[in-house]
Protein backbone atom coordinates (compact mmCIF):
# COMPACT_ATOMS: atom_id res chain seq x y z
CA UNK A 1 0.00 0.00 0.00
CA UNK A 2 2.97 2.38 0.62
CA UNK A 3 4.00 2.19 -3.04
CA UNK A 4 0.88 3.95 -4.25
CA UNK A 5 1.78 7.41 -2.89
CA UNK A 6 5.24 7.19 -4.39
CA UNK A 7 3.86 6.30 -7.82
CA UNK A 8 1.36 9.14 -7.55
CA UNK A 9 4.12 11.67 -6.80
CA UNK A 10 6.20 10.51 -9.77
CA UNK A 11 3.27 10.75 -12.18
CA UNK A 12 2.32 14.20 -10.85
CA UNK A 13 5.87 15.51 -11.36
CA UNK A 14 5.91 14.36 -14.95
CA UNK A 15 2.58 16.06 -15.68
CA UNK A 16 3.27 19.37 -13.92
CA UNK A 17 6.93 19.78 -14.95
CA UNK A 18 7.56 18.52 -18.45
CA UNK A 19 10.97 19.01 -20.01
CA UNK A 20 11.23 21.88 -22.49
CA UNK A 21 11.50 21.26 -26.16
CA UNK A 22 14.71 23.21 -26.46
CA UNK A 23 18.24 21.93 -26.14
CA UNK A 24 19.19 24.19 -23.18
CA UNK A 25 17.71 25.19 -19.79
CA UNK A 26 17.42 28.74 -18.33
CA UNK A 27 18.50 29.49 -14.72
CA UNK A 28 15.00 29.70 -13.24
CA UNK A 29 14.02 26.37 -14.70
CA UNK A 30 17.24 24.79 -13.47
CA UNK A 31 16.54 26.00 -9.93
CA UNK A 32 13.00 24.69 -9.90
CA UNK A 33 14.17 21.33 -11.10
CA UNK A 34 16.78 21.16 -8.37
CA UNK A 35 14.24 22.02 -5.68
CA UNK A 36 11.87 19.47 -7.10
CA UNK A 37 14.62 16.84 -7.06
CA UNK A 38 15.33 17.49 -3.41
CA UNK A 39 11.63 17.26 -2.60
CA UNK A 40 11.38 13.92 -4.38
CA UNK A 41 14.46 12.59 -2.61
CA UNK A 42 12.97 13.56 0.74
CA UNK A 43 9.64 12.00 -0.09
CA UNK A 44 11.37 8.83 -1.31
CA UNK A 45 13.38 8.58 1.92
CA UNK A 46 10.18 8.96 3.97
CA UNK A 47 8.39 6.25 2.02
CA UNK A 48 11.33 3.85 2.34
CA UNK A 49 11.38 4.41 6.09
CA UNK A 50 7.63 3.60 6.30
CA UNK A 51 8.17 0.41 4.34
CA UNK A 52 10.96 -0.67 6.64
CA UNK A 53 8.79 -0.02 9.69
CA UNK A 54 5.92 -2.07 8.22
CA UNK A 55 8.29 -4.94 7.39
CA UNK A 56 9.55 -4.90 10.94
CA UNK A 57 5.94 -5.03 12.22
CA UNK A 58 5.03 -8.08 10.12
CA UNK A 59 8.30 -9.71 11.06
CA UNK A 60 7.44 -9.23 14.73
CA UNK A 61 4.07 -10.78 14.21
CA UNK A 62 5.52 -13.77 12.37
CA UNK A 63 8.28 -14.11 14.92
CA UNK A 64 5.74 -14.17 17.74
CA UNK A 65 3.67 -16.73 15.95
CA UNK A 66 6.66 -18.97 15.33
CA UNK A 67 7.58 -18.81 18.97
CA UNK A 68 4.18 -20.42 19.73
CA UNK A 69 4.74 -23.40 17.34
CA UNK A 70 3.93 -26.16 19.89
CA UNK A 71 0.46 -24.68 20.27
CA UNK A 72 -0.14 -24.63 16.53
CA UNK A 73 1.17 -28.19 16.10
CA UNK A 74 -1.18 -29.45 18.81
CA UNK A 75 -4.12 -27.57 17.26
CA UNK A 76 -3.39 -29.10 13.83
CA UNK A 77 -3.19 -32.63 15.27
CA UNK A 78 -6.50 -32.19 17.08
CA UNK A 79 -8.12 -30.87 13.90
CA UNK A 80 -6.89 -33.87 11.87
CA UNK A 81 -8.16 -36.31 14.52
CA UNK A 82 -11.57 -34.65 14.52
CA UNK A 83 -11.82 -34.91 10.74
CA UNK A 84 -10.72 -38.58 10.82
CA UNK A 85 -13.31 -39.57 13.44
CA UNK A 86 -16.03 -37.76 11.49
CA UNK A 87 -15.16 -39.51 8.23
CA UNK A 88 -15.01 -42.89 9.98
CA UNK A 89 -18.43 -42.42 11.54
CA UNK A 90 -20.00 -41.52 8.19
CA UNK A 91 -18.30 -44.48 6.51
CA UNK A 92 -19.61 -46.83 9.18
CA UNK A 93 -23.16 -45.59 8.72
CA UNK A 94 -22.95 -46.01 4.96
CA UNK A 95 -21.55 -49.53 5.26
CA UNK A 96 -24.32 -50.53 7.65
CA UNK A 97 -26.98 -49.26 5.24
CA UNK A 98 -25.43 -50.89 2.19
CA UNK A 99 -24.10 -54.14 3.63
CA UNK A 100 -26.70 -56.20 1.83
CA UNK A 101 -26.08 -54.35 -1.40
CA UNK A 102 -22.41 -55.11 -1.12
CA UNK A 103 -23.12 -58.77 -0.53
CA UNK A 104 -25.46 -58.89 -3.49
CA UNK A 105 -22.82 -57.24 -5.67
CA UNK A 106 -20.31 -59.89 -4.69
CA UNK A 107 -22.96 -62.53 -5.21
CA UNK A 108 -23.66 -61.16 -8.63
CA UNK A 109 -20.02 -61.42 -9.60
CA UNK A 110 -19.84 -64.95 -8.23
CA UNK A 111 -22.99 -65.91 -10.10
CA UNK A 112 -21.53 -64.43 -13.23
CA UNK A 113 -18.59 -66.79 -12.84
CA UNK A 114 -20.93 -69.70 -12.14
CA UNK A 115 -23.17 -68.97 -15.08
CA UNK A 116 -20.33 -68.30 -17.49
CA UNK A 117 -19.36 -71.99 -17.30
CA UNK A 118 -16.61 -73.16 -19.57
CA UNK A 119 -17.12 -70.79 -22.54
CA UNK A 120 -14.96 -67.65 -22.36
CA UNK A 121 -15.36 -65.93 -25.73
CA UNK A 122 -17.48 -65.82 -28.85
CA UNK A 123 -14.50 -67.11 -30.82
CA UNK A 124 -14.92 -70.53 -29.14
CA UNK A 125 -18.69 -70.61 -29.64
CA UNK A 126 -18.60 -73.29 -32.34
CA UNK A 127 -16.31 -75.54 -30.29
CA UNK A 128 -18.58 -75.11 -27.29
CA UNK A 129 -21.61 -76.12 -29.32
CA UNK A 130 -19.86 -79.27 -30.51
CA UNK A 131 -18.85 -80.07 -26.96
CA UNK A 132 -22.43 -79.67 -25.75
CA UNK A 133 -23.65 -82.01 -28.46
CA UNK A 134 -21.19 -84.57 -27.11
CA UNK A 135 -21.66 -84.33 -23.35
CA UNK A 136 -25.21 -83.02 -23.05
CA UNK A 137 -24.54 -79.35 -23.07
CA UNK A 138 -22.90 -79.06 -19.66
CA UNK A 139 -21.34 -75.77 -20.62
CA UNK A 140 -24.58 -74.23 -21.76
CA UNK A 141 -25.16 -72.68 -18.40
CA UNK A 142 -22.54 -70.09 -19.26
CA UNK A 143 -23.71 -66.62 -20.14
CA UNK A 144 -21.58 -63.82 -21.46
CA UNK A 145 -24.66 -61.63 -21.12
CA UNK A 146 -23.95 -61.33 -17.40
CA UNK A 147 -21.25 -58.80 -18.28
CA UNK A 148 -23.79 -56.74 -20.21
CA UNK A 149 -25.88 -56.53 -17.09
CA UNK A 150 -23.17 -54.50 -15.40
CA UNK A 151 -22.56 -52.32 -18.46
CA UNK A 152 -26.19 -51.35 -18.89
CA UNK A 153 -26.52 -50.26 -15.28
CA UNK A 154 -29.33 -52.58 -14.26
CA UNK A 155 -31.84 -51.37 -11.70
CA UNK A 156 -30.76 -51.34 -8.10
CA UNK A 157 -32.21 -53.03 -5.10
CA UNK A 158 -34.82 -50.37 -4.40
CA UNK A 159 -36.15 -50.52 -7.97
CA UNK A 160 -36.37 -54.31 -7.78
CA UNK A 161 -38.24 -54.17 -4.47
CA UNK A 162 -40.75 -51.65 -5.84
CA UNK A 163 -41.33 -53.79 -8.92
CA UNK A 164 -41.75 -57.07 -7.06
CA UNK A 165 -44.37 -55.45 -4.83
CA UNK A 166 -46.36 -54.22 -7.85
CA UNK A 167 -46.55 -57.55 -9.70
CA UNK A 168 -50.09 -58.83 -9.97
CA UNK A 169 -49.95 -61.99 -7.88
CA UNK A 170 -52.84 -64.49 -8.30
CA UNK A 171 -51.55 -66.89 -5.67
CA UNK A 172 -54.62 -66.63 -3.45
CA UNK A 173 -57.01 -67.43 -6.30
CA UNK A 174 -54.80 -70.30 -7.44
CA UNK A 175 -54.54 -71.77 -3.96
CA UNK A 176 -58.31 -71.55 -3.58
CA UNK A 177 -58.91 -73.30 -6.90
CA UNK A 178 -56.29 -75.98 -6.25
CA UNK A 179 -57.76 -76.68 -2.83
CA UNK A 180 -61.28 -77.11 -4.23
CA UNK A 181 -60.05 -79.41 -7.01
CA UNK A 182 -57.95 -81.51 -4.61
CA UNK A 183 -60.91 -82.05 -2.27
CA UNK A 184 -63.15 -82.98 -5.20
CA UNK A 185 -60.68 -85.51 -6.58
CA UNK A 186 -60.21 -87.14 -3.19
CA UNK A 187 -63.99 -87.45 -2.80
CA UNK A 188 -64.27 -89.02 -6.25
CA UNK A 189 -61.44 -91.44 -5.55
CA UNK A 190 -63.17 -92.77 -2.43
CA UNK A 191 -66.33 -93.37 -4.44
CA UNK A 192 -64.36 -94.99 -7.27
CA UNK A 193 -62.79 -97.51 -4.89
CA UNK A 194 -66.20 -98.94 -4.09
CA UNK A 195 -67.44 -98.73 -7.67
CA UNK A 196 -64.63 -100.72 -9.31
CA UNK A 197 -63.61 -102.98 -6.42
CA UNK A 198 -65.34 -106.07 -7.87
CA UNK A 199 -64.37 -105.45 -11.49
CA UNK A 200 -61.27 -105.67 -13.62
CA UNK A 201 -61.07 -102.06 -14.62
CA UNK A 202 -57.92 -100.02 -13.87
CA UNK A 203 -57.37 -99.16 -10.19
CA UNK A 204 -57.48 -95.37 -9.74
CA UNK A 205 -54.81 -93.79 -7.53
CA UNK A 206 -54.65 -90.41 -5.79
CA UNK A 207 -54.75 -87.54 -8.29
CA UNK A 208 -51.62 -85.42 -8.79
CA UNK A 209 -51.90 -81.72 -9.60
CA UNK A 210 -49.83 -80.71 -12.62
CA UNK A 211 -49.37 -77.66 -14.82
CA UNK A 212 -48.71 -74.05 -13.79
CA UNK A 213 -51.70 -73.61 -11.46
CA UNK A 214 -50.49 -76.32 -9.09
CA UNK A 215 -46.93 -74.99 -9.37
CA UNK A 216 -48.06 -71.61 -8.03
CA UNK A 217 -48.02 -69.34 -11.10
CA UNK A 218 -50.19 -68.62 -14.12
CA UNK A 219 -49.00 -67.30 -17.51
CA UNK A 220 -51.00 -64.75 -19.44
CA UNK A 221 -52.06 -67.40 -21.96
CA UNK A 222 -53.31 -69.76 -19.23
CA UNK A 223 -56.67 -71.18 -20.25
CA UNK A 224 -57.94 -71.27 -16.67
CA UNK A 225 -58.08 -75.07 -16.57
CA UNK A 226 -56.83 -76.93 -13.50
CA UNK A 227 -55.26 -80.16 -14.69
CA UNK A 228 -54.82 -83.25 -12.57
CA UNK A 229 -53.27 -86.59 -13.42
CA UNK A 230 -55.02 -89.74 -12.19
CA UNK A 231 -52.55 -92.66 -12.15
CA UNK A 232 -53.92 -96.03 -13.29
CA UNK A 233 -52.70 -99.27 -11.79
CA UNK A 234 -53.47 -102.66 -13.37
CA UNK A 235 -56.31 -104.64 -11.80
CA UNK A 236 -55.66 -108.04 -10.21
CA UNK A 237 -54.49 -110.64 -12.71
CA UNK A 238 -53.18 -107.99 -15.12
CA UNK A 239 -49.89 -106.19 -15.75
CA UNK A 240 -48.95 -103.10 -17.74
CA UNK A 241 -45.89 -103.03 -20.02
CA UNK A 242 -44.80 -99.85 -21.78
CA UNK A 243 -43.56 -100.24 -25.34
CA UNK A 244 -42.06 -97.19 -27.11
CA UNK A 245 -43.47 -96.36 -30.52
CA UNK A 246 -40.30 -94.76 -31.89
CA UNK A 247 -36.90 -96.34 -31.33
CA UNK A 248 -34.01 -93.99 -30.57
CA UNK A 249 -36.19 -90.91 -30.00
CA UNK A 250 -35.57 -89.12 -26.69
CA UNK A 251 -38.09 -86.29 -26.40
CA UNK A 252 -41.80 -86.24 -27.29
CA UNK A 253 -41.97 -89.98 -27.16
CA UNK A 254 -45.16 -91.99 -27.24
CA UNK A 255 -45.77 -95.44 -25.80
CA UNK A 256 -48.24 -98.25 -26.14
CA UNK A 257 -49.49 -99.73 -22.88
CA UNK A 258 -49.61 -103.47 -23.45
CA UNK A 259 -51.93 -105.33 -21.09
CA UNK A 260 -50.82 -108.79 -20.10
CA UNK A 261 -52.62 -111.43 -18.06
CA UNK A 262 -50.65 -112.86 -15.15
CA UNK A 263 -51.13 -115.96 -13.06
CA UNK A 264 -52.95 -115.57 -9.75
CA UNK A 265 -53.23 -119.22 -8.79
CA UNK A 266 -51.15 -118.91 -5.59
CA UNK A 267 -53.12 -115.92 -4.34
CA UNK A 268 -56.34 -117.68 -5.34
CA UNK A 269 -55.56 -120.61 -3.02
CA UNK A 270 -54.45 -118.52 -0.05
CA UNK A 271 -57.21 -115.91 -0.10
CA UNK A 272 -60.55 -115.45 -1.76
CA UNK A 273 -59.14 -113.93 -4.89
CA UNK A 274 -60.57 -113.84 -8.46
CA UNK A 275 -59.99 -116.83 -10.65
CA UNK A 276 -56.80 -116.97 -12.64
CA UNK A 277 -57.41 -115.83 -16.22
CA UNK A 278 -54.64 -118.08 -17.49
CA UNK A 279 -55.60 -121.37 -15.89
CA UNK A 280 -59.40 -121.37 -15.96
CA UNK A 281 -61.64 -121.94 -18.91
CA UNK A 282 -63.51 -119.07 -20.52
CA UNK A 283 -66.85 -120.57 -19.62
CA UNK A 284 -65.90 -120.83 -15.96
CA UNK A 285 -64.57 -117.30 -15.93
CA UNK A 286 -67.70 -115.98 -17.68
CA UNK A 287 -69.97 -117.67 -15.13
CA UNK A 288 -68.10 -116.72 -11.96
CA UNK A 289 -66.51 -113.32 -12.59
CA UNK A 290 -66.53 -110.29 -14.83
CA UNK A 291 -64.61 -109.74 -18.03
CA UNK A 292 -60.92 -108.96 -18.03
CA UNK A 293 -59.49 -105.59 -18.95
CA UNK A 294 -58.46 -106.99 -22.32
CA UNK A 295 -62.13 -107.39 -23.23
CA UNK A 296 -63.28 -103.96 -22.08
CA UNK A 297 -60.79 -101.11 -22.54
CA UNK A 298 -58.18 -102.59 -24.88
CA UNK A 299 -57.60 -102.68 -28.61
CA UNK A 300 -55.43 -105.58 -29.75
CA UNK A 301 -54.10 -106.13 -26.21
CA UNK A 302 -53.18 -102.43 -25.83
CA UNK A 303 -54.93 -100.05 -23.45
CA UNK A 304 -57.07 -97.73 -25.55
CA UNK A 305 -57.04 -94.04 -24.61
CA UNK A 306 -60.46 -93.21 -26.01
CA UNK A 307 -62.16 -96.24 -24.49
CA UNK A 308 -60.57 -95.45 -21.15
CA UNK A 309 -61.71 -91.83 -21.42
CA UNK A 310 -65.33 -92.84 -22.08
CA UNK A 311 -65.29 -95.29 -19.18
CA UNK A 312 -63.79 -92.71 -16.84
CA UNK A 313 -66.30 -89.99 -17.79
CA UNK A 314 -69.17 -92.44 -17.29
CA UNK A 315 -67.73 -93.33 -13.89
CA UNK A 316 -67.60 -89.66 -12.86
CA UNK A 317 -71.18 -89.08 -14.03
CA UNK A 318 -72.52 -92.03 -12.11
CA UNK A 319 -70.55 -91.09 -8.99
CA UNK A 320 -71.31 -87.37 -8.88
CA UNK A 321 -74.38 -87.62 -6.68
CA UNK A 322 -72.35 -89.58 -4.12
CA UNK A 323 -69.71 -86.92 -3.48
CA UNK A 324 -70.31 -84.13 -0.92
CA UNK A 325 -69.58 -81.39 -3.48
CA UNK A 326 -72.72 -82.05 -5.48
CA UNK A 327 -74.76 -80.03 -2.97
CA UNK A 328 -72.85 -76.78 -3.59
CA UNK A 329 -71.43 -77.09 -7.10
CA UNK A 330 -73.27 -77.34 -10.39
CA UNK A 331 -71.37 -79.51 -12.86
CA UNK A 332 -71.33 -79.53 -16.66
CA UNK A 333 -69.51 -82.32 -18.52
CA UNK A 334 -67.57 -81.09 -21.54
CA UNK A 335 -66.90 -83.57 -24.37
CA UNK A 336 -63.29 -84.68 -24.78
CA UNK A 337 -61.95 -87.82 -26.42
CA UNK A 338 -58.74 -88.20 -24.42
CA UNK A 339 -59.61 -86.82 -20.98
CA UNK A 340 -62.52 -85.96 -18.70
CA UNK A 341 -63.33 -82.25 -18.38
CA UNK A 342 -65.77 -80.73 -15.91
CA UNK A 343 -66.97 -77.17 -15.47
CA UNK A 344 -67.98 -76.39 -11.90
CA UNK A 345 -69.98 -73.33 -10.97
CA UNK A 346 -71.31 -71.89 -7.72
CA UNK A 347 -72.86 -68.45 -7.93
CA UNK A 348 -70.31 -66.20 -9.62
CA UNK A 349 -67.45 -68.59 -8.97
CA UNK A 350 -66.52 -71.09 -11.69
CA UNK A 351 -63.74 -73.61 -12.08
CA UNK A 352 -62.75 -75.94 -14.91
CA UNK A 353 -60.88 -79.14 -14.18
CA UNK A 354 -59.42 -81.56 -16.70
CA UNK A 355 -58.72 -85.06 -15.46
CA UNK A 356 -55.98 -86.83 -17.37
CA UNK A 357 -55.11 -90.43 -16.69
CA UNK A 358 -51.74 -92.07 -17.04
CA UNK A 359 -49.53 -95.03 -16.32
CA UNK A 360 -46.39 -94.63 -14.24
CA UNK A 361 -43.05 -95.84 -15.58
CA UNK A 362 -42.02 -98.23 -12.82
CA UNK A 363 -41.76 -96.42 -9.49
CA UNK A 364 -40.48 -93.15 -11.01
CA UNK A 365 -42.02 -89.70 -11.48
CA UNK A 366 -42.32 -90.18 -15.24
CA UNK A 367 -45.73 -91.05 -16.71
CA UNK A 368 -47.36 -91.76 -20.02
CA UNK A 369 -50.65 -89.85 -20.19
CA UNK A 370 -53.81 -89.79 -22.24
CA UNK A 371 -53.58 -86.15 -23.30
CA UNK A 372 -50.82 -84.72 -25.45
CA UNK A 373 -50.21 -81.28 -27.00
CA UNK A 374 -49.05 -82.86 -30.23
CA UNK A 375 -51.91 -82.82 -32.70
CA UNK A 376 -50.11 -85.35 -34.91
CA UNK A 377 -50.92 -88.22 -32.54
CA UNK A 378 -54.06 -89.88 -33.82
CA UNK A 379 -53.73 -93.52 -32.73
CA UNK A 380 -56.09 -94.30 -29.88
CA UNK A 381 -53.50 -96.58 -28.30
CA UNK A 382 -50.74 -93.91 -28.18
CA UNK A 383 -49.87 -92.51 -24.75
CA UNK A 384 -47.50 -89.53 -24.59
CA UNK A 385 -44.59 -89.42 -22.18
CA UNK A 386 -44.79 -86.48 -19.77
CA UNK A 387 -42.44 -84.91 -17.24
CA UNK A 388 -45.10 -82.72 -15.65
CA UNK A 389 -45.10 -84.66 -12.37
CA UNK A 390 -41.31 -84.40 -12.04
CA UNK A 391 -41.45 -80.64 -12.76
CA UNK A 392 -44.26 -80.10 -10.25
CA UNK A 393 -42.21 -82.02 -7.69
CA UNK A 394 -39.23 -79.78 -8.45
CA UNK A 395 -41.30 -76.64 -7.79
CA UNK A 396 -42.50 -78.07 -4.48
CA UNK A 397 -38.88 -78.79 -3.56
CA UNK A 398 -37.88 -75.20 -4.38
CA UNK A 399 -40.84 -73.81 -2.42
CA UNK A 400 -39.59 -75.60 0.70
CA UNK A 401 -36.08 -74.19 0.28
CA UNK A 402 -36.81 -70.58 -0.67
CA UNK A 403 -38.03 -67.76 1.58
CA UNK A 404 -41.74 -67.01 1.69
CA UNK A 405 -41.57 -64.44 -1.14
CA UNK A 406 -41.58 -67.15 -3.87
CA UNK A 407 -39.34 -64.90 -5.93
CA UNK A 408 -38.83 -67.47 -8.69
CA UNK A 409 -42.57 -67.61 -9.32
CA UNK A 410 -42.74 -63.82 -9.51
CA UNK A 411 -39.96 -63.89 -12.10
CA UNK A 412 -42.04 -66.33 -14.13
CA UNK A 413 -45.11 -64.18 -13.65
CA UNK A 414 -43.26 -61.09 -14.91
CA UNK A 415 -41.80 -62.70 -18.02
CA UNK A 416 -45.00 -64.53 -19.03
CA UNK A 417 -47.50 -61.76 -18.22
CA UNK A 418 -46.03 -58.26 -17.99
CA UNK A 419 -43.46 -58.83 -20.75
CA UNK A 420 -45.66 -61.04 -22.89
CA UNK A 421 -45.71 -60.92 -26.67
CA UNK A 422 -41.94 -61.20 -27.09
CA UNK A 423 -41.94 -64.44 -29.07
CA UNK A 424 -40.90 -66.75 -26.24
CA UNK A 425 -43.42 -69.31 -24.99
CA UNK A 426 -44.33 -69.92 -21.37
CA UNK A 427 -42.70 -73.35 -21.52
CA UNK A 428 -39.42 -71.75 -22.66
CA UNK A 429 -39.47 -69.29 -19.76
CA UNK A 430 -40.29 -72.09 -17.35
CA UNK A 431 -37.35 -74.18 -18.59
CA UNK A 432 -34.94 -71.22 -18.38
CA UNK A 433 -36.04 -70.28 -14.85
CA UNK A 434 -35.73 -73.89 -13.65
CA UNK A 435 -32.17 -74.06 -15.00
CA UNK A 436 -31.22 -70.78 -13.30
CA UNK A 437 -32.69 -72.11 -10.03
CA UNK A 438 -30.20 -74.97 -10.14
CA UNK A 439 -27.27 -72.59 -10.86
CA UNK A 440 -27.79 -69.59 -8.57
CA UNK A 441 -27.78 -70.59 -4.87
CA UNK A 442 -31.26 -70.51 -3.39
CA UNK A 443 -30.08 -68.23 -0.56
CA UNK A 444 -29.77 -65.41 -3.11
CA UNK A 445 -33.40 -65.50 -4.21
CA UNK A 446 -34.79 -62.71 -2.02
CA UNK A 447 -36.59 -59.41 -2.56
CA UNK A 448 -33.47 -57.23 -2.50
CA UNK A 449 -31.98 -59.30 -5.33
CA UNK A 450 -35.08 -59.37 -7.54
CA UNK A 451 -33.56 -57.20 -10.30
CA UNK A 452 -30.36 -59.25 -10.28
CA UNK A 453 -32.25 -62.52 -10.66
CA UNK A 454 -34.22 -61.08 -13.59
CA UNK A 455 -30.98 -60.18 -15.35
CA UNK A 456 -29.55 -63.62 -14.55
CA UNK A 457 -32.51 -65.21 -16.31
CA UNK A 458 -32.04 -62.85 -19.26
CA UNK A 459 -28.33 -63.66 -19.41
CA UNK A 460 -29.03 -67.40 -19.45
CA UNK A 461 -31.57 -66.99 -22.26
CA UNK A 462 -29.10 -64.82 -24.18
CA UNK A 463 -26.42 -67.47 -23.98
CA UNK A 464 -28.84 -70.18 -25.09
CA UNK A 465 -29.82 -68.06 -28.08
CA UNK A 466 -26.18 -67.47 -28.98
CA UNK A 467 -25.55 -71.21 -28.98
CA UNK A 468 -29.03 -72.10 -30.31
CA UNK A 469 -29.10 -74.70 -27.56
CA UNK A 470 -31.53 -74.92 -24.63
CA UNK A 471 -31.25 -78.16 -22.68
CA UNK A 472 -34.28 -80.16 -21.65
CA UNK A 473 -34.67 -79.71 -17.91
CA UNK A 474 -35.51 -83.25 -16.82
CA UNK A 475 -33.75 -85.52 -19.32
CA UNK A 476 -30.06 -85.90 -18.55
CA UNK A 477 -30.04 -83.21 -15.87
CA UNK A 478 -27.50 -84.09 -13.18
CA UNK A 479 -28.61 -81.16 -11.00
CA UNK A 480 -32.06 -82.53 -10.26
CA UNK A 481 -32.87 -83.03 -6.55
CA UNK A 482 -32.46 -86.59 -5.37
CA UNK A 483 -36.13 -86.82 -4.39
CA UNK A 484 -37.16 -86.70 -8.07
CA UNK A 485 -37.12 -90.28 -9.29
CA UNK A 486 -36.16 -90.97 -12.90
CA UNK A 487 -35.51 -94.17 -14.81
CA UNK A 488 -31.76 -94.89 -14.80
CA UNK A 489 -31.54 -94.47 -18.56
CA UNK A 490 -32.93 -90.93 -18.33
CA UNK A 491 -30.20 -89.62 -16.05
CA UNK A 492 -27.40 -90.55 -18.43
CA UNK A 493 -29.06 -89.54 -21.69
CA UNK A 494 -27.91 -86.54 -23.71
CA UNK A 495 -30.46 -83.75 -23.03
CA UNK A 496 -32.52 -82.85 -26.09
CA UNK A 497 -32.06 -79.37 -27.53
CA UNK A 498 -35.28 -77.37 -27.23
CA UNK A 499 -33.83 -74.73 -29.60
CA UNK A 500 -33.15 -77.23 -32.37
CA UNK A 501 -35.60 -75.41 -34.63
CA UNK A 502 -33.54 -72.22 -34.27
CA UNK A 503 -30.37 -74.07 -35.20
CA UNK A 504 -32.02 -75.37 -38.38
CA UNK A 505 -33.70 -72.10 -39.38
CA UNK A 506 -31.39 -69.02 -39.52
CA UNK A 507 -34.34 -66.70 -40.16
CA UNK A 508 -36.13 -67.95 -37.03
CA UNK A 509 -32.89 -67.61 -35.06
CA UNK A 510 -32.43 -64.03 -36.24
CA UNK A 511 -36.01 -63.22 -35.32
CA UNK A 512 -35.51 -64.72 -31.85
CA UNK A 513 -32.40 -62.61 -31.32
CA UNK A 514 -34.31 -59.48 -32.30
CA UNK A 515 -37.12 -60.45 -29.93
CA UNK A 516 -34.56 -60.84 -27.16
CA UNK A 517 -33.22 -57.34 -27.86
CA UNK A 518 -36.70 -55.85 -27.62
CA UNK A 519 -37.35 -57.80 -24.45
CA UNK A 520 -34.11 -56.58 -22.88
CA UNK A 521 -35.04 -52.98 -23.67
CA UNK A 522 -38.54 -53.39 -22.21
CA UNK A 523 -37.16 -54.94 -19.04
CA UNK A 524 -34.68 -52.09 -18.62
CA UNK A 525 -37.45 -49.51 -19.06
CA UNK A 526 -39.68 -51.41 -16.63
CA UNK A 527 -37.01 -51.52 -13.94
CA UNK A 528 -35.99 -47.89 -14.39
CA UNK A 529 -39.60 -46.73 -14.07
CA UNK A 530 -40.03 -48.21 -10.58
Amino acid sequence: MALLPMIFVLVQSLIQYPQPAGDGLDEATHRRMKERQELLDHEMARLLQELEEQDKGWGAVLSGALQQWPFWVLAGVLLLLALWFSCRRRSGEASNNDVHEGEDSVDGREECMEVKGQESSDASEQRSREKEDHDGGKGESGSDGMEDREKTGYAGNEQGILLVDRIEWPVEDLERGCSVIAELMESLRRVFVDSVSNSFYPVLQKAIGVDSAFEGWSPRDWDGVYRVLVPLNPPPGHAFHLEPNSAGQVADRTFNVRVELVCTCEKEQVEEKPLCFLHHSREELRQKQKCSLLETLCTSSYLDVEKTSRWFCHLVRSSWLQVPQWHSWYVVFQPCSRSCRLELSKGRESLTVEMLFGVRRGDTDIFVVSQTPKAAITASTAWAETYAVAEAKFFRHIARQLPCESLHLKCLQLFTCILRGTGFSSSTWKTVVMHVLTIVPLSRWHRRAFARRLWDIMAYLDRCLQLTHLRHFVLGNERLPAEISLPPAMRGVVPPNLFEHLARDPAAHREARQAYGRLRFRLGVLLSSH
